[in-house]
């Protein structure tokens, strides 16, 4: 096992891998800017060294002040978290380079995997299931209008490169084509620097729907089951949650299957999501994108699974085998303990869903049977407007899911969280919604809670 690891990251996600690096005797290194030098993760970690000022890029975006805290803390391993720099391929390899463990895949993979039309190409090449769309970055409004009419009415555009929905639109014909074009290039740009644009099959009745994959020291291949995140606004999750109400045991089988299949075909190493469309009307799926490190609601799948995944990727990053028989995922006879939800409490207009930073007066996280919370504030912390305004992540556990939506409903209840504005309300009327109670629900859910 590593005996040390920087957490090139901030705030919930550098506090989780903290938590099992202790758990594990690893001594564990925490970097932060200006902004975050008071947050609970720096007081808990063996060491913490300041690594810049509060915007990102000049801190939590510097390769090389994060290696050089890495050398000047003697860290043997990098661990990126989420987010940031965690699918760089660059930084990977610069982390490599100087000598040090990378926790998570190889860059070649993450290289793979980071533009989604060089993913879509390999994906079906390996045979996995993929929308019609493009097969080469459009760059320019007229090239899209002509891959539209080719691909069929509605699209979706999206940024070829970067993860998440960034900018993503859907176009039913040519004048929102152009519209939704321009908007997606912009911010793809912005924010992903490269222009290329992808347009794919626009799917109506869609749920989202991802597999966790890990991929072993030895070679193999594991899918640890499914989880549900079609509960969105602005295409970015909100709540997620395993099994998924809505995939059968046949399409369940099929969907984890092409997960190993994907991850196989870029030799994967570590813990990564193989991220499906689930057509809610005829039950096909088809290849949305692979995350190459650890997802924002790996919690889910920790509890109903019993595994650790922060610890997994240590193990394979080592050499070592995992912590668990891998046995009955090859054979597919594992099925998951209970149900299990996750909810992002996040410091944003329970309406509108905009960000409202603030100074945090009071925060009293609820505490139970199935309870978990995953935190990186604490009162009297400051929320800040420099990153994502995630405070919390409330994630629930039952014997099935009518006794995890109960646990969940009582658990929104209890949190008190003072100061900034936060969307718990939110999640209070989410959790007593008939289409969020019956699971018969896609990723138009919170568009119908909160009509604009």
């Amino acid at each position: 096992m590593l005996d040390s690891v920087l957490v090139a990251n901030r705030g919930e996600i550098a506090r989780r891998v903290l938590r099992t690096a202790r758990r594990l005797g690893i001594r564990a290194v925490a970097v932060y800017s200006d902004a975050d030098a008071d947050l609970p993760y720096v007081h808990e970690a063996d060491q913490a060294i300041h690594i810049g000022p509060a915007q990102p890029a000049r801190s939590y975006l510097d390769a090389t002040a994060l290696i050089e805290a890495a050398r000047t803390s003697n860290a043997a391993a990098v661990h990126p978290g989420y987010g940031f720099l965690a699918e760089n391929a660059d930084f990977a390899r610069q982390v490599i380079a100087a000598g040090l463990t990378w926790v998570g895949p190889d860059p070649e993979a993450i290289e793979q995997m980071g533009d989604k039309i060089r993913a879509r190409n390999l994906m079906e090449r390996a045979g996995v299931p993929v929308s019609p769309g493009t097969r080469e970055p459009v760059t320019d409004v007229n090239g899209a209008v002509t891959e539209a009419e080719r691909i069929g009415y509605p699209v979706m555009v999206k940024a070829a490169g970067g993860g998440g929905g960034i900018g993503m639109g859907a176009a039913a014909d040519e004048a929102g084509l152009r519209a939704a074009f321009e908007t997606a290039r912009s911010r793809a740009e912005r924010f992903f620097g490269s222009p290329a644009i992808l347009l794919e099959r626009y799917v109506e009745r869609a749920r989202h729907v991802e597999v966790q994959i890990l991929g072993l020291a030895d070679g193999r291949v594991l899918a640890l089951g499914e989880r549900d995140c079609s509960v969105q606004r602005r295409h970015q999750k909100v709540a997620e949650e395993t099994p998924s109400p809505g995939v059968s045991a046949g399409l369940r089988e099929r969907m984890l299957a092409a997960a190993v299949h994907a991850g196989e075909a870029v030799g994967y190493r570590g813990a990564g999501t193989v991220e499906c469309l689930v057509d809610a009307d005829t039950g096909s799926f088809v290849f949305l994108e692979m995350n190459t490190r650890l997802q924002v609601e790996h919690p889910v799948t920790e509890l109903v699974t019993g595994i650790d995944l922060v610890e997994q990727q240590f193990l394979v990053a080592a050499g070592e085998p995992p912590s668990f028989d891998p046995a009955p995922f090859e054979l597919g006879t594992v099925r998951p303990a209970g149900h299990a939800l996750e909810l992002r409490v996040y410091a944003e207009d329970p309406v509108r869903f905009l960000p409202g930073p603030g100074t945090i007066t009071e925060w009293a996280e609820p505490a139970g049977d199935g309870i978990r919370v995953d935190a990186g504030y604490q009162a009297g912390n400051t929320v800040t407007p420099f990153y994502d305004p995630l405070l919390a992540k409330l994630c629930v556990h039952g014997a099935d899911r009518a006794q995890a939506l109960d646990r969940a409903r009582a658990a929104v209840a209890a949190f008190r969280i003072a100061g900034p504005k936060t969307n718990l309300a939110f999640h209070a009327d989410l959790l007593i919604s008939p289409g969020f109670v019956s699971g018969d629900y896609d990723t138009s859910l919170v568009s119908k809670l909160r009509p604009k």
